[in-house]
């Protein structure tokens, strides 16, 4: 019987390219609903697991799903199910907001009834009303990485996947940002996110720690601080990443 809370199920998960091992026996779930955060420095193997989850990428061994679907039989039910927010920017500088908008909700399948009806509630929800007839190119990073979130759950997926998303944006507006991915949670939208921002560990439920393809920690951000004794998931980060 499946479990219907759980919407993203990992079992001893393993990547292997040649005699590199990227993903070593991963085993972790993400509650419906729940903001899931992903951490790990560079070369963990973060990037790896998450073409896995969005179906990109079929496992060595291993089970996962994602949405109630296997990753390796069902990659394409997957691919319709999620939304994706990557870490290098992906709208069109040279489309208007509008444009982007159009183009993404007909990728995505949505008619153009449903478009129109779903850009003007997010140009509202986003303050973009005016701006809707401006060349992407013409916006701040902010403004386009707020744009670019709402565009990738325009479709209304269960789940979304943003791989470092306030990457090079000022401190107020990844505030911000967290903001609407807090809106998305409240709507029943499950939030898988990785960052290079400590301090965003801790608006996370949960976070897990990669090291060296492996799970090294996985708990919540104050329970992951009373058990390594530390004051800052930054610390924690450390004590993990760098136990010498």
């Amino acid at each position: 019987m499946k479990d219907v809370h759980k919407v993203i199920i990992v079992e001893n998960l393993v990547k292997k390219f040649g005699d590199f091992t990227a993903n070593d026996h991963l085993n972790f779930h993400v509650e419906r609903g729940e903001i899931f955060g992903f951490l790990g420095a560079n070369g963990a193997g973060k990037t790896t697991a998450i073409k896995i989850l969005c179906g990109l990428s079929a496992p060595t061994s291993g089970r996962v799903e994602v949405a109630g679907f296997d990753v390796r039989t069902n990659a394409e039910s997957v691919k319709k199910n999620i939304g994706y927010m990557s870490q290098k920017f992906s709208l069109y500088d040279d489309l208007t907001v509008f444009e982007n908008i159009r183009l993404f909700g007909a990728i995505y399948g949505l008619s153009v009834s449903e478009i129109r009806k779903r850009s003007d509630e997010m140009l509202h929800r986003l303050g973009l009303v005016q701006e809707r007839n401006r060349l992407l190119r013409t916006l701040s990073l902010g403004w386009k990485q707020k744009l670019a979130f709402s565009v990738a759950i325009i479709h209304r997926p269960g789940i979304v996947f943003l791989d470092e998303p306030t990457s090079g944006v000022d401190p107020v507006t990844r505030r911000q940002f967290w903001e609407l991915i807090y809106q998305a949670a409240d709507e029943g939208i499950t939030v898988f996110v990785t960052t290079h921002y400590l301090d965003e560990a801790e608006y996370c439920n949960r976070v897990t720690v990669m090291v060296d393809g492996k799970i090294s920690a996985l708990d919540t951000p104050a329970n992951l601080k009373v058990s390594y004794d530390c004051a800052t998931m930054n610390d924690v980060f450390l004590k993990l990443t760098r136990p010498n």
